[in-house]
């Protein structure tokens, strides 16, 4: 392979250095879409729900508040496409059909867990972060970042 070859168009050279460019920024980095696929806050709460049990689509979509039914049908896809979810259609009727996480997605949740177990620890230094950050910029003595759009 010649210098400056990709070994394929999502390859991104950049992954396997763990500073503080951890992932390509191009659009059609692999690990980029994986990244953006499963820190989604509906796939987030999907795999949070399946960690453990097998659930029904009606059951997810009453647990996870605000979800539409286009929404989770889209989630579940993606989820199950990347092999973190398995979709079980049972042949009765009315057809029944019930999600699990995978084995991948089961590793994938202990990740998750470990992100809820931080948050919920340090949910209060933020907590008064924030309100110094907000007093500060009311007194205008903070310039939040301007929008880019």
């Amino acid at each position: 392979m010649e210098d400056g070859t990709l070994m394929s168009h999502s390859y991104c050279p950049d992954t396997v250095d763990y500073t503080a460019k951890q992932w390509d920024s191009r659009e059609d980095c692999e690990v980029r879409q994986i990244l953006d696929r499963i820190a989604d806050k509906w796939s987030l709460l999907a795999i949070a729900l399946l960690a453990g049990r097998t659930m029904r689509f009606t059951e997810l979509q009453r647990e996870i508040d605000g979800v539409s039914q286009r929404m989770l049908t889209r989630t579940l896809r993606h989820l199950e496409r990347d092999g973190l979810v398995r979709r079980t259609v049972h042949p009765v009727v009315p057809p029944r059909v019930d999600y699990a996480l995978t084995d991948l997605g089961g590793s994938l949740h202990e990740t998750i867990q470990a992100l809820v177990t931080w948050t919920e620890t340090h949910q209060g230094e933020i907590a008064a972060a924030r309100t110094v950050y907000d007093t500060a910029s009311a007194a205008g003595s903070v310039n939040p970042a301007p929008a880019t759009s």
